[in-house]
């Protein structure tokens, strides 16, 4: 996987998330539509499935609402993974973030300053003074 500069110089450290292969793109798989829909319908059986069995319906309904409750299970926990993912796309794509008090370099810039230099000049490992003699 090669690693180029984003169009603002971001650092090569910031790549694309690959799933499968190739770049995990927003525009593939299940959207937030889908996943609401699949939730409140999850939501719907699980409390129905239940109230069946109490209300005495015939059996093979009640065993088509479990079996309906697991099937939705997957695919509403294979839908999080993939949003999830997303979101960490986008999170990695933004670059790091420096905390909005912090005084001091984060590991991840003084990874990039080591990378950046290529064996590293020493500095960040000791502080500004060099390691401790």
């Amino acid at each position: 996987m090669t690693q180029e500069p984003g169009p603002s110089g971001a650092p090569p450290s910031v790549r694309n998330v690959e799933y499968k292969g190739a770049p995990l793109d927003a525009e593939k798989g299940p959207g937030l539509g889908c996943f609401w829909i699949q939730v409140v319908l999850l939501a719907i059986v699980v409390v129905l499935t239940p109230l069946t069995a109490a209300w005495e319906w015939p059996v093979p309904i009640t065993i088509v609402l479990l079996a309906t409750t697991l099937v939705l299970l997957l695919f509403v926990g294979q839908t999080v993974i993939f949003l999830l993912r997303l979101v960490a796309a986008d999170r990695r794509a933004d670059a790091r973030r420096r905390p909005l008090r912090s005084q001091t370099k984060t590991v991840g810039e003084i990874e990039d300053e080591t990378r950046g230099d290529g064996a590293g000049d020493g500095s960040a490992a000791g502080g500004p003074g060099g390691p401790p003699g």
